[in-house]
């Protein structure tokens, strides 16, 4: 009966270890939120500004929060919001760059 002494780490969202990770979930969140903020803004011409460098960022802290990273929860998080991170990044670049109409 060793099962019976273990924690319940089921019950956690993508096998969480149980432990708090604020840094980690600060990042987490940044990366999501630059992410969604890009990805959204990439649609729209005259916001490339605003979608390539919310990109950007989001990319690197996204990059960051892998290499710190503990569970898997963190893990999937990061790789959306880099995913929308990078399709907000590119859109950016497509519409004018992180430089364009600033700097000729």
């Amino acid at each position: 009966m060793a099962q019976a002494m273990r924690t319940d780490t089921a019950g956690g969202l993508f096998a969480t270890d149980g432990k708090p990770h604020p840094l980690q979930d600060a990042l987490m969140a940044v990366t999501l939120v630059l992410g969604v903020l890009a990805f959204i803004t990439g649609f729209f011409h005259h916001l490339h500004l605003l979608s390539s460098w919310a990109g950007l960022l989001g990319l690197l802290a996204g990059a960051y929060g892998q290499w710190v990273s503990v569970t898997t929860r963190e893990r999937f998080g990061l790789i959306v919001g880099m995913g929308a991170a990078g399709v907000g990044l590119l859109l950016g670049m497509a519409h004018g760059g992180l430089f364009g109409g600033v700097i000729d």
